[in-house]
C-alpha cells in the first residue's frame, strides 16, 4: 500500500460532507443526506482502489536521455508512456532531474486512453560540464473517479555527462560557408617565395621561378621542366583557453570560461572541416589539457573529451610559463587564438611582453570580453543622477577596453572583443578572415 495516495478530490468531498454535518444542526433532515454521502465517498474510494491495482504493470513508460547534454544547450528529454489499462487514465509525471538544475515544481499532466501511448518531452538547459544524475521517473496514476492514485517507479539512476556544447555544430558550419562567400572581396596578403607543399611537375613557361627548375624531370623529357607549389592547406591551429582568476565572471549562467570552451569545440569543428590541424591547450599556474595540432579522424572528439575534462580553482594565470611552454612545444608557426580577459590596460601591461613573445614566432588573436552589463548601460537613457554617473563609469570601462586593442595592435597582435553570447561566430568568423586574407 506504500503506492497508494489519496488524491484532493476525496478531501473537498469530506470538505462538503463536513458542511453538510454543519447545516444539519440547523436542518435535521440533512443528517442522512450527510451519512448517505460519506458512505458513497468511501466506496467510492475502496472502489478506485481496485480499479487502479488490479494490475500489476498497469502501465509502463521509458525516459529517453540522449547520449550526451549539451552544455548552454537546449537538450531534449522524451517521454513514453503506455496505458496498459481498460479504462481512460489520468497521469502525472514527477522526474527526479538532477540537482544542478534546481527544478522543484516539475509535474507534467497527460490523459491517455485505454491501449494507447503518449510521447511528449520537456527541455534541460546545463549550465556546467560535469555528471549529472537523473533518480526515478515516477508515475502516479488515477481511473476517471480520481479519489485515489498509484505510483509507479521506472528508471531509477541514470547517470548522463554534459559536455562542451555540440547541438550547433552542424549549424555553424553552415554559418562558415555563408561568411566565407561574404568575405570573398577581402584584399589578400602579397606573400613572397612559396610554400614547400608539392602540386605537380609542369613544362617551363616564361615567367616561370627558374630556382624550381627540376633538372631529373628536363633530362627524361629533354624539355625544361619546373616544380609548380601551392598554398598550404593543413595550417596549424591552437587554441589557448586560460582557466585562471579573469575567466571566473558569469554571463547568463555561463562563466566566461565555458564561453570559450563552448567556441573551442565550435572552432575546432570548423577548422578540421576546412582541413587545418586544430590543436589546444589550458592554463593558469601551469599549462594542462595539450592536444598536438592534427587533422586525423578522431581529433575532434579528443579535443571535446580534453574540453570536458577541464578542472580549474580560477588562480592567477602565469604568462611566463605559457610563453615558455608555447617556445618550446610549438616549433612552426601557428596560427593561435588566446581565451582570456583583460578589464584593464595595467593588467594588459603586466602581460604584455609574454604576449609579445608569443607573436614573435606566431601569428596571435587575443579573444576577450565585452561586459554586457556595461553595455546594456552606456546604451540606456539615464533619468536620474545616479544612472549618469554609472553611465559615466562604464564608458570608461568601455574606453580602457578600446585602449588594449589599440596597445594589441601596436605589436602586431591581432584582437577579437566581442560579448560572451556572440563569442562563436565572432572567432570563426576572425579564423575564417586570416584564412581568405593568407595571413598566416
Amino acid at each position: 500500500m506504500k503506492n497508494l495516495y489519496i488524491n484532493t478530490r476525496f478531501f473537498y468531498v469530506l470538505i462538503g460532507v463536513g458542511i453538510l454535518y454543519v447545516f444539519a444542526f440547523f436542518f435535521p433532515f440533512l443528517m442522512w443526506v450527510a451519512h448517505i454521502v460519506l458512505l458513497l465517498c468511501f466506496l467510492a474510494v475502496m472502489v478506485d482502489t481496485l480499479f487502479v491495482f488490479n494490475k500489476n504493470k498497469g502501465i509502463s513508460a521509458q525516459r529517453i536521455l540522449p547520449e550526451k547534454l549539451s552544455n548552454g544547450d537546449e537538450n531534449p528529454v522524451k517521454i513514453d508512456i503506455k496505458n496498459n489499462y481498460d479504462f481512460k487514465i489520468n497521469v502525472k509525471v514527477i522526474d527526479e532531474i538532477p540537482f544542478q538544475f534546481q527544478k522543484r515544481d516539475f509535474l507534467i499532466e497527460k490523459q491517455i486512453a485505454p491501449g494507447r501511448n503518449t510521447f511528449f518531452q520537456y527541455i534541460l538547459e546545463p549550465r556546467e560540464r560535469g555528471e549529472y544524475n537523473f533518480g526515478n521517473l515516477n508515475v502516479y496514476v488515477a481511473s476517471p473517479l480520481g479519489f485515489v492514485s498509484k505510483r509507479f517507479n521506472f528508471q531509477k539512476d541514470a547517470n548522463l555527462p554534459s559536455y562542451p556544447s555540440f547541438i550547433h555544430l552542424r549549424k555553424y558550419e553552415l554559418m562558415a560557408i555563408q561568411s566565407e562567400f561574404m568575405l570573398g572581396g577581402i584584399k589578400k596578403i602579397r606573400k613572397l617565395g612559396h610554400t614547400m607543399e608539392f602540386e605537380q611537375i609542369k613544362e617551363y613557361v616564361p615567367g616561370d621561378d627558374i630556382r624550381t627548375i627540376n633538372w631529373k624531370a628536363t633530362s627524361k623529357t629533354n624539355r625544361l621542366m619546373v616544380n609548380q607549389f601551392q598554398d598550404e592547406k593543413s595550417q596549424r591551429i591552437f587554441m589557448l583557453i586560460d582557466t585562471g582568476r579573469t575567466m571566473k565572471m558569469p554571463f547568463k549562467g555561463l562563466s566566461l570560461l565555458d564561453y570559450s570552451i563552448n567556441a573551442t569545440m565550435a572552432l575546432s569543428h570548423i577548422i578540421l572541416k576546412k582541413g587545418d590541424r586544430a590543436g589546444m591547450m589550458t592554463f593558469s599556474k601551469k599549462t594542462e589539457n595539450k592536444i598536438a595540432a592534427e587533422n586525423k579522424s578522431g581529433q575532434l572528439r579528443k579535443i571535446s573529451e580534453a574540453l570536458y575534462n577541464i578542472k580549474t580553482d580560477f588562480f592567477e594565470s602565469d604568462f611566463n610559463r605559457l610563453y615558455q611552454d608555447v617556445k618550446y612545444s610549438l616549433n612552426q608557426r601557428s596560427l593561435i587564438l588566446l581565451f582570456t580577459n583583460f578589464e584593464t590596460l595595467d593588467g594588459l601591461n603586466r602581460q604584455l611582453k609574454y604576449l609579445r613573445g608569443i607573436a614573435k614566432n606566431h601569428l596571435l588573436v587575443v579573444v576577450f570580453f565585452k561586459n554586457s552589463e556595461l553595455q546594456t548601460l552606456i546604451h540606456k537613457n539615464p533619468e536620474s543622477m545616479q544612472e549618469i554617473y554609472d553611465e559615466i563609469i562604464a564608458e570608461k570601462f568601455e574606453f580602457e577596453k578600446k585602449l588594449i586593442i589599440q596597445e594589441l595592435r601596436k605589436y602586431g597582435i591581432y584582437t577579437v572583443y566581442t560579448l560572451p553570447e556572440n563569442l562563436n561566430i565572432d572567432v570563426i568568423n576572425k579564423y575564417l578572415e586570416i584564412k581568405a586574407r593568407g595571413i598566416l
